[in-house]
């Protein structure tokens, strides 16, 4: 089911390897700072296993194709190092793909590497120069060279290093250079096409966490919106699903289709009060209701953080995110919060997150920590000819929706003073009813996979592209080759949800996920789970 046209040259191109699959081999493509860890062939249908040592991305891919395996230790600034990974198939399409990471995780994505190389990709996942676990950020702490290499070296060494191994491999250029992440994966992208832009031809870049100086203090702002447990605002764990329910009884019908998916959680007038219990209820949780403190911590989550001046800190979580506010519903922050205070601003173990403060992001500013937040300009990027695809779910609970378009449109207003039009090429689109990178809730059923970054995994051990649809106008991947390759910009993704993902062969719901600002709207006759009965329009 492979799409033929973008995928023909595979086996001339793999027939044409000048290297065997050895150590001392790739280490000849190397340079001095640059040592192989390993270098063996594996069959087709098996299963690379993933080192012990690894934290951050433990599992082990199966079914692979037939590939040469490899990892790269890199001598970086300092004292530092940084390693990679890289799958090298018998059967290439001639490209490369690099797969991102997530949160503060160290580690070679070795999953995402899985599901790029079933398409021909030679496959890259740095570990950025770490070994961790999601939300640790001790390795951090006083170590600036290795906060740089996580924040934009890594990758880019990365790049260079697994590039000239793949030159050599296989005895010819590449022809395009891919890039696929999404959260830090998603930041990690954005800041090769600002810092690096010669890297990479098209960059595929999901709920990117790019303002990284201050979503992760808004991290801890948002947890103490909602506490401590004790206080009488305080919304137990319990309720929001409660809250859920009814935003999406609100809001549902405003969008202008009952669907149970909230197209335009920012057109939505919500009013909480609804909540609000009545007279003799003491127990709210009990009752499905929230007293007035609560209400007014509703109305904290769902507003931007502003400082002094109106000066935005960070969006808000978007209304119908309620199933995934994991950053609400404990009796202390997400690690990713404090840990970025201790570890990467210096303040240490000790410091506690009831000390926080607006200074706290003021300073996050001036450090930028590893160099790690992505700036506006991309106009180098713009020069060379390359593309951004950009997207972000409407209901995610981690990173707030608004950052996205914010991003986009503070390079539009960098861009356009010069004479560049931003959809020439940055295009960007949301996904109405998707979570963190993948999934919907339960309720929802939202059409969410579209195979960007990290989302295979999700429906399978062995799956890559769209089951059943493999084609540009529904996977994210092959929409971004056919804009570098043959000039055919995307103007949607169909987006998919399948009646079980894990079995991935009924579709329950298709609908096209539009470039923003445009939205997808019912054209009033038709089967509402069919894409071709949805159009997008725009503003006006």
């Amino acid at each position: 089911m492979r799409p033929s046209s973008l995928f023909s040259c595979a086996a001339l191109l793999g027939a044409a390897r000048a290297f065997n699959c050895s150590p001392s081999a790739i280490q000849s493509a190397l340079p001095g700072n640059a040592s192989v860890n390993f270098a063996y062939a594996l069959p087709a249908n098996s299963t690379f296993q993933v080192p012990k040592s690894t934290t951050g991305y433990p599992d082990s891919p199966v079914g692979l194709p037939a590939l040469c395996a490899v990892s790269v230790q890199v001598k970086s600034i300092g004292n530092s190092t940084y390693g990679f990974g890289l799958f090298l198939p018998e059967n290439w399409n001639g490209r490369y793909l690099a797969v991102g990471n997530g949160g503060f995780g160290g580690g070679i994505n070795y999953l995402d590497m899985a599901a790029g190389v079933r398409y021909g990709f030679a496959t890259m996942s740095t570990d950025t120069g770490h070994n961790s676990s999601t939300f640790d950020g001790a390795w951090a702490f006083n170590k600036p060279d290795a906060l740089a290499n996580w924040g934009y070296l890594a990758m880019h060494g990365s790049v260079v290093n697994s590039k000239a191994i793949i030159t050599a491999y296989y005895g010819k250029a590449i022809s395009y250079n891919y890039y696929s992440g999404c959260s830090t994966g998603g930041r990690q992208g954005l800041k090769e096409a600002e810092v690096f832009p010669e890297d990479f031809d098209g960059i595929v870049a999901g709920a990117p966490a790019w303002w990284t100086s201050h979503l992760q203090p808004w991290t801890t702002q948002v947890a103490l919106y909602n506490l401590p447990p004790t206080a009488d605002y305080h919304i137990p764990a319990a309720l929001f699903p409660v809250i859920g329910a009814e935003v999406l009884k609100q809001c549902d019908p405003q969008d202008g289709l009952k669907d149970n998916i909230i197209s335009d959680p920012y057109g939505c007038n919500f009013r909480p009060e609804e909540l609000l219990c009545g007279a003799n209820i003491k127990n709210g949780t009990s009752a499905g209701c929230l007293t007035s403190p609560q209400i007014s911590t509703v109305y904290k989550i769902y507003s931007d953080w502003v400082g002094e001046n109106q000066t935005l800190f960070f969006p808000h979580l978007a209304i119908g995110s309620e199933n995934q506010w994991i950053l609400l519903s404990g009796d202390t922050p997400n690690p990713l919060g404090p840990n970025f205070v201790k570890y990467f601003l210096g303040f240490g173990a000790d410091w506690s997150f009831y000390d926080f403060n607006e200074d706290i992001v003021r300073l996050a500013d001036r450090v930028n920590p590893g160099n790690a937040t992505v700036g506006f300009d991309l106009s180098a990027f713009h020069k060379k000819g390359s593309k951004i695809l950009s997207y972000h779910g409407m209901s995610d609970g981690l990173i707030p929706t608004g950052s996205t378009p914010y991003y986009y449109n503070q390079v539009d207003r960098q861009l356009k003073p010069k004479g560049v039009e931003i959809d020439d090429f940055f295009r960007f689109f949301l996904v109405p009813g998707m979570e963190h990178c993948s999934g919907t809730p339960a309720k929802v059923n939202a059409p969410w996979y579209f195979a960007g970054g990290n989302q295979a995994p999700v429906l399978g051990p062995t799956v890559y592209s769209v089951p059943g649809f493999m084609d540009k106008e529904h996977d994210a991947i092959l929409a971004m080759m056919a804009w570098v390759e043959n000039g055919t910009a995307p103007e949607q993704v169909v987006g998919t949800k399948y009646v079980n993902d894990a079995q991935h062969d009924k579709v329950l719901r298709q609908r096209p996920l539009c470039m923003y600002p445009k939205q997808a709207k019912y054209k009033g006759k038709g089967d509402v789970n069919k894409a071709e009965s949805w159009e997008c329009k725009g503003l006006y």
